[in-house]
């Protein structure tokens, strides 16, 4: 799963046209769930800046308890469902 997780990451950042804020948002909680795991005090101080911050940190709080594998194959998921969309 990590070798297929690596490999839609670097997917998300070639693709075509920029995806919409919520598609954005949804990869990102799900990106921060499989790399630092449930968000806590400590990651969430450094997260929160203005409201696109509070946004992705509440994207983020929506993932907690998904184990790290779980949140990497709903990553990979989404990132293909973009890829389709919007091409690489």
């Amino acid at each position: 799963v990590q070798a297929d997780f690596d490999k839609a990451t670097a997917d998300v950042r070639k693709l075509k046209a920029r995806p919409e804020d919520e598609e954005l948002k949804e990869l990102y909680g799900l990106y921060k769930q499989a790399v630092a795991g449930d968000v806590s005090i400590g990651n969430c101080i450094i997260t929160l800046k203005g409201l696109k911050g509070k946004a992705k940190w509440e994207e983020w709080v929506l993932r907690k308890g998904l184990s790290e594998e779980d949140a990497m194959s709903a990553y990979i998921s989404k990132a293909k469902e973009l890829i389709e969309k919007y091409g690489i």
